[in-house]
């Protein structure tokens, strides 16, 4: 399946979210605005965000199919940290809620194509071993 400029320009904004992500947190909770002075432990909530950046990068169906669901926790983490905390910290929830959204969407529609394929493909074997069935 060919890519369209379309596909591809999702494909760039969802790697640019995610590295801005991954960028995002370690530098919040490291130096930005971490739970203890001189950084937070909770910098290893990078981690499952490393996890889906190689495949991400290669256009990786799969991965993205996962890495979709998984930014959603991100999502929510920026939406929680949004009401709760005030300050720098607050501003920063906002970007996280924005760069994870970025991420879903582009992602979704990405993979958008791809999907169809797949059932046109699926629907075509059907309807094939259906019509072999009855001969």
């Amino acid at each position: 399946m060919t890519e369209s400029p379309t596909q591809s320009r999702l494909h760039l904004i969802s790697s640019l979210s995610l590295v801005g992500l991954i960028m995002l947190c370690v530098a919040w909770e490291l130096v930005l605005a971490p739970l203890r002075p001189g950084g937070s432990w909770m910098v290893i909530k990078v981690i499952p965000l490393l996890a889906p950046l190689a495949g991400t990068l290669r256009r990786n169906i799969y991965t993205l199919q996962w890495a979709s669901m998984l930014v959603l926790l991100y999502f929510i983490e920026g939406v929680v940290r949004a009401w709760s905390e005030r300050g720098l910290s607050q501003w920063l929830s906002g970007l996280e809620i924005l760069l994870s959204a970025l991420f879903f969407f582009c992602a979704i529609f990405f993979l958008r194509p791809y999907k169809q394929e797949a059932k046109k493909l699926a629907r075509e074997a059907i309807a094939k071993a259906s019509a072999h069935h009855e001969h």
